[in-house]
């Protein structure tokens, strides 16, 4: 009886193991056949069939290659705009963030100017208040020179609208037409973007002139 037991075990696992042999087989060869499907050998690379095949894979891959290229270049050229352009806003942030401020400091400009000029007039005028009020002035057109405000020359200048605002003409022989002869409130700029034009009388020219000039030379005033 031990004997016979033996062998019926013994069967059984030959038959276990040769089970276990023809499902290994079996998924082998679905591997196999999933790999023909795909195209690919044993290594993982795809296989041709044919040398059109090979071709028309290496123009897909090349167009990608340079569709890829392109798009980095743009890409590269909006962010150097983009960071230009950043630089240029801070730079102006730098130069003009304090345009407001200055420009309500050139009233306190000219009224010291006034007072100076109202007490140099005045004969009976304390002198030592005369020097005090030069010497805040001075002050004042320091801080301006520090932020880069300057004023503008208009006297004898010919007429700028970028930069003149006129308010009158006046006739003049002793000027040319469109001429500033006479300036009512300075103009200053602060690097190169005007902070206020200059309130300036311009000339016409004299009634010999203006007969010459025929009428040209027209200003607007405002």
């Amino acid at each position: 009886m031990s004997s016979k037991n033996e062998v019926k075990v013994k069967s059984a696992q030959q038959e276990t193991e040769l089970g276990k042999a023809r499902n290994q087989t079996g998924v082998r060869a679905e591997d196999g056949n999933a790999s023909a499907k795909a195209g690919t050998g044993a290594s993982g690379r795809r296989e041709y069939g044919s040398v059109d095949e090979l071709k028309q894979d290496l123009e897909n891959a090349h167009r990608q290659a340079r569709e890829n290229y392109d798009r980095l270049l743009r890409v590269s050229a909006e962010f150097d705009n983009y960071k230009k352009r950043a630089d240029r806003q801070m730079e102006d942030l730098r130069k003009f963030a304090n345009e407001n401020l200055l420009k309500e400091l050139l009233s306190v400009v000219d009224n010291l100017e006034r007072a100076i000029e109202a007490a140099r007039d005045n004969n009976s005028a304390d002198s030592a208040l005369i020097e005090g009020i030069d010497l805040t002035l001075n002050g004042v057109r320091k801080i301006l020179e520090r932020f880069q405000v300057q004023p503008i020359e208009a006297l004898g200048k010919p007429f700028d609208p970028n930069y003149h605002q006129a308010m009158m003409q006046e006739e003049s022989d002793d000027h040319p037409p469109n001429t500033v002869i006479r300036e009512l409130q300075k103009g200053y700029v602060i690097h190169d973007r005007l902070l206020r034009p200059a309130l300036v009388v311009v000339s016409k020219g004299g009634s010999q002139q203006g007969a010459s000039a025929g009428g040209k030379g027209h200003i607007d005033i405002k």
